[in-house]
């Protein structure tokens, strides 16, 4: 009874539009007032003081920052000039500097959205100069950008990282490999759509090693990024919470006094704009919690662990079944929200069936990753056809390749946890 009044008040206020932070926080709050039996309110007030009470948390808003510096101070433009004088002299290989462009700037931003509009509002552009359509560059930077949850540092992680309560360094670890994996997909995909088509030119710039070197020179503050972060975290120097505020001092500095792309009198509206993002997040990771912890005391896990054990006992059907579920949630709600509501709920189904928690959270990420490139949330088409000018159907249209490239790695990457838990298992 509880948890179908707790479900019913949270469809009516999504289907109105309410934000999900408030959706969650008015549920949970309705039901501790209207409904018999049910917690008392001190536990809505408990859970929000504990919820924004942690420190791995923190991270979230400093890599936000970072990650809006560094587009602003203009690094992305070092990455896509030093991957176009890398490979972009070969055919089709502006398509192939847009996949590694995305790879780059996913390990100095962390966020998907962010990956697509800093490398879309330079290389779109650029490819259609030398024949490329825009509905194919457009396609490919969409699916691109969801490479920027995967490679470190990566939000979600350290949103599951925090929900779930397993390492953050570890996650980041995990999703190594998947990246690369899904880079190399990307870029054989679109060598078979190009392979034969005669619009598609290689770029105006022949193979030089000192345009390589120049390039390198000039990007090597970008470049370097990744290195401090990680091997900060690695090496025990820093924690990921404490790598944010690393990453915030650099980036600025770099704008700054570097590349000379920002100005003192430019930081208030980045900050302002981090801030905007940031407290969306934080009021829906605080709000979640009250949500957590009342669908726990109602024991909707447990209840759905045991009743998705009920429909198979072989793993691999429960695999299954999940994917499809968070492949449909990854299409209608916000990866982050998504995260924090269904971690709690899937979390024990997958620990029950043997799933490492690390694998687990890889898994769940790639998933909802997918659903950056599907409508009709499908943020990266929207964020990609802003950039572009094409419209929402042609863009999903043409990312339906690298849709079906998608489902052929998430299934890799659920029925083989190796390719996550390898590198974790080195630290």
């Amino acid at each position: 009874m509880i948890a179908s009044v707790l479900f019913t008040v949270l469809l009516i206020l999504l289907l109105i539009s309410a934000p999900i932070g408030i959706c969650l926080g008015l549920a949970t709050l309705f039901v501790m007032l209207f409904v018999d039996g049910a917690p008392p309110i001190v536990l809505l007030a408990r859970s929000v003081v504990t919820g924004a009470d942690s420190f791995p948390l923190i991270a979230v808003p400093l890599f936000i920052l970072a990650g809006d510096l560094m587009q602003q101070g203009g690094m992305s433009r070092g990455l896509v000039a030093f991957a176009n004088s890398l490979i972009g002299h070969v055919r089709a290989g502006l398509a192939y500097v847009n996949v590694l462009a995305c790879v780059f700037f996913a390990a100095i931003s962390g966020s998907s959205p962010a990956t697509v509009a800093a490398i879309g509002s330079n290389l779109i552009p650029e490819m259609e100069k030398v024949g490329y359509t825009r509905s194919f560059s457009s396609s490919l930077t969409a699916s691109s950008g969801m490479i920027g949850v995967l490679i470190p540092p990566s939000i979600p992680f350290i949103i599951y990282g925090v929900t779930a309560e397993v390492s953050i360094g570890k996650l980041f670890l995990a999703g190594v490999v998947p990246g690369i994996l899904f880079a190399l997909m990307f870029m054989f995909i679109s060598w078979l759509l190009l392979r034969k088509d005669p619009t598609s030119k290689e770029s105006s710039h022949p193979f030089a090693w000192r345009r390589v070197r120049q390039t390198f020179r000039e990007s090597i503050w970008a470049l370097l990024v990744p290195g401090i972060i990680l091997g900060g975290i690695y090496s025990g120097v820093f924690t990921p919470t404490e790598a944010g505020a690393v990453a915030v001092v650099y980036a600025a500095i770099v704008g700054l006094f570097v590349y000379k792309n920002i100005k003192l009198t430019d930081l208030p509206e980045i900050l302002a704009e981090s801030a905007k993002t940031s407290g969306t997040i934080l009021i829906l990771v605080i709000m979640a919690t009250a949500f957590g912890r009342m669908i726990t005391i109602l024991q909707i896990p447990s209840t759905l662990a045991t009743t998705i054990t009920g429909l198979s006992d072989n793993p691999v059907i429960i695999l299954l079944l999940m994917n499809l579920l968070l492949l449909v949630i990854g299409m209608f709600m916000e990866t982050i929200s998504s995260i924090i509501i269904m971690t709690p709920i899937l979390l024990p189904v997958a620990i029950a069936i043997g799933v490492d928690p690390i694998a687990f959270g890889v898994m769940m990420t790639v998933n909802l990753a997918i659903g950056f490139c599907t409508p009709p949330l499908g943020v990266n088409l929207f964020v990609a056809s802003g950039i572009s000018g094409v419209s929402i159907e042609r863009i999903s249209r043409a990312i339906l390749p690298y849709f079906a490239g998608m489902l052929i790695l998430l299934l890799l990457i659920t029925y083989v946890p190796s390719l996550s838990l390898t590198l974790p298992s080195l630290w």
